[in-house]
């Protein structure tokens, strides 16, 4: 019994009972920290899901949102003035040849520009009247009115000048694509002129911004796709050269169609014009660079 209760010997079995308890909590340390570790590699942090995961979701999301809305705004200008626009066009060149008025006048001209304005300007207020009534209460329609007045005088401007530049361009005998050309590139000058002049003279209006550099730049992308609305305008000629008139089954117009019809698929004519330049801007411009955003 006294060997048991001997000193040294309890000295000896606590240092050994020690060192088993160190080794057993290392043990369980070392095997906690592996499994840490093995956890973490396998388990994104938060941090790791918001910088790597989120902005990527959020950035393809905003491309997509952008690029629909777009597509939405593209529509909404090609109903409320596009269409219009050739609508009034197409009629009011049937009212100038009930008066007798041939198509190399200037009484023609200036009736189907304003035919054109007309269809422009009453289109648009009619739209967002319309709009305003059924899902937004909050459109300004002061607003709209002048901003539709300012578009319209563009519009007067380019609806002038198209018969007269398809006159001379047929005139000398240009093939289809040529004259379609022409009229693109000279209708959209004659929009762009009319938008800047527009700016510069409505200015003094509420809602009419000046002339600047940002908005020449927009005014310049929106005059291009006027101008495609307009070349496509020219398929409705049928009788030009109509081998070559790749819109003549879509478009083309005959001296036998009827007013209403006529006026109808001119206003199809712009609008399919318009739509397919403006298509190419929304997917091509980037974010924020588009007139249309």
């Amino acid at each position: 019994f006294s060997l048991l209760i001997n000193p040294q010997l309890l000295k000896m079995l606590a240092t050994t009972a020690a060192r088993r308890l160190f080794l057993n909590a290392y043990s369980r340390n070392l095997f906690s920290s592996q499994l840490c570790r093995s956890v973490h590699q396998s388990i994104p942090s938060r941090s790791d899901i918001q910088m790597n995961e989120v902005p990527l979701s959020v950035g393809k999301l905003k491309e997509e949102t952008n690029l629909s809305t777009r597509f939405n705004r593209t529509a909404e200008v090609i109903v409320s003035k596009i269409f219009p626009a050739g609508f009034g066009w197409q009629s009011a060149s049937v009212v100038a040849d009930k008066m007798s008025m041939e198509a190399d006048t200037l009484g023609f001209a200036l009736t189907t520009g304003f035919g054109d304005a007309l269809g422009v300007f009453v289109g648009h207020t009619a739209y967002f009247a319309a709009k305003k009534r059924l899902s937004d209460s909050n459109i300004n329609m002061v607003q709209q009115a002048q901003v539709g007045f300012l578009l319209s005088s563009a519009a007067m401007c380019s609806g002038t000048v198209w018969q007269p530049i398809v006159n001379v361009l047929q005139g000398i005998d240009l093939s289809f694509n040529a004259v379609f050309m022409g009229t693109w590139f000279g209708c959209g000058t004659a929009f762009y002129a009319g938008l800047r002049a527009g700016r510069t003279f409505l200015s003094s209006l509420e809602y009419i911004e000046e002339p600047t550099y940002k908005n020449s730049k927009d005014d310049a992308s929106l005059s291009v796709a006027i101008g495609g609305a307009t070349g496509f305008f020219v398929g409705t000629d049928a009788a030009y050269l109509p081998d070559q008139n790749f819109l003549l089954s879509i478009v083309g117009i005959a001296d036998e169609t009827p007013a209403l019809l006529g006026s109808t698929i001119a206003g199809t004519s712009t609008a399919l014009g318009f739509a397919t330049t403006q298509s190419f801007f929304n997917v091509a411009y980037p974010a924020g660079k588009c007139w249309v955003d």
